[in-house]
């Protein structure tokens, strides 16, 4: 059976935004990410382990071609000492363990940040494919592509007929939970040949190379989290990292993610030197019609033309929701709109609700205070605490 990685450049393209930011900025630091599945699969996910431990020791097995480095070398705002860097890495199979917990999985991946913070999205998408293999028959392909097709032609008759200020534009954030390599490849070549003017790129580095597609993303909650452990004071953490980006990418990278504490907090520091540095603002969690309308105001109150500026939402989107959010929005801002499992892995079976988050850095935990109920991930209940009462967070 073949592996389920093929390349390492096979990554959300933030991974490595990310990762060269930290490599520059903290290169010493010590993380521990954990993995979890939030809804009942159809089969006890610790049925896997043999598999998943199988596949890790393949991932480690695998460095970089150079082409691919060529490719990363040629992104503007990625520098020659992290592509360097990325000559010479392999992961390292003693910073990840795989246990079970009677028939609950557990992946740990412990040590230097720079080391096991890229484990997050090849675990994810392993452990994805892998119990898909189990269930996937040919008839889930089918409906896997009417689905799609149905999709294709949904977005040509909502974008033609819904016309607005701003073009109706969307992206495949879809790597972390497809069905399979093969599908997810599949969807990406349909959509890129089918419906050009529309989808402008993938967060899977591995296929916008291949497709001649823009690699999409810049920052994920874990960046901001880091920075909760960082030794700068907790009430100034988003500050602190939204700093040592903008000096990093020097205007490049410029949407900005809000909701590690929640949109109000991210506002009451996102200032006019801020507003005016970044491109505009992702939405992840919390009812975007809200968050949105927030935003605007915030631009309104700085003097800023949101005109200029792009909200991008990657909530959970399918395309009738994306459309929603065009047609409320796309007169006074430019947006975007990241689809992930919905395109990914819309097949007629229920998909994993799985993720894998950073829950300690240099031996303190960190935390996200969602927007959202049931997306907040922290081990340590009395930081958590803290953290709502530092930034003001209601219980959700």
């Amino acid at each position: 059976m073949q592996p389920v990685v093929r390349s390492l450049l096979e990554n959300d393209l933030y991974k490595f935004t990310m990762w060269q930011a930290f490599l520059h900025s903290h290169p010493d630091t010590q993380t521990e990410y954990a993995f979890v599945c939030r809804n009942i699969p159809a089969y006890p996910l610790a049925a896997l382990k043999e598999d998943v431990e199988r596949e890790l020791d393949h991932l480690c097995s695998l460095s970089f071609a150079s082409d691919e480095l060529d490719y990363l070398r040629q992104l503007r705002y990625i520098k020659s000492d992290f592509v360097d860097f990325l000559t010479i890495f392999r992961f390292q199979r003693k910073f990840i363990e795989v246990s079970v917990d009677g028939d609950t999985l557990q992946i740990i991946a412990k040590g230097p940040q720079v080391h096991v913070m890229g484990f997050e999205i090849f675990v994810l998408y392993i452990v994805n494919e892998l119990y898909f293999r189990r269930l996937g028959k040919d008839e889930v392909m089918a409906e896997g592509r009417l689905r799609l097709r149905n999709k294709v032609e949904q977005i040509r008759h909502l974008a033609s007929t819904t016309l607005k200020k701003h073009p109706f534009e969307f992206f495949d954030f879809g790597l972390r939970r497809r069905f399979s390599g093969v599908w997810q490849e599949e969807v990406v070549a349909t959509l890129a040949q089918e419906l050009p003017q529309y989808f402008k790129g993938s967060s899977n580095v591995y296929l916008a190379k291949k497709y001649n597609l823009t690699p999409i993303g810049t920052m994920a909650h874990e960046y901001l989290q880091s920075y909760q452990s960082f030794g700068v004071r907790l009430r100034d953490f988003q500050k602190a990292a939204l700093e040592d980006w903008v000096q990093e990418y020097r205007g490049d990278l410029g949407t900005a993610l809000t909701d590690v504490v929640g949109m109000d907090a991210f506002l009451a520091d996102f200032d006019l030197y801020f507003a005016k540095l970044f491109d505009g603002l992702r939405h992840d969690s919390g009812d975007p019609i809200v968050w949105g309308e927030k935003a605007l105001a915030h631009y309104v109150k700085l003097r800023i033309d949101a005109n200029t500026k792009r909200l991008v939402f990657s909530d959970g989107l399918d395309v009738a929701t994306a459309f929603s959010l065009y047609q409320h929005f796309a007169d006074r801002v430019m947006t975007g709109f990241g689809i992930g499992t919905n395109l990914s892995n819309d097949m007629g079976i229920t998909p994993l609700n799985i993720v894998m988050k950073i829950v300690s850095c240099n031996g303190q935990p960190v935390a996200k205070l969602s927007d959202a109920s049931g997306k907040t991930l922290c081990k340590d209940e009395t930081f958590l605490a803290y953290l709502r009462q530092v930034f003001h967070h209601p219980v959700p």
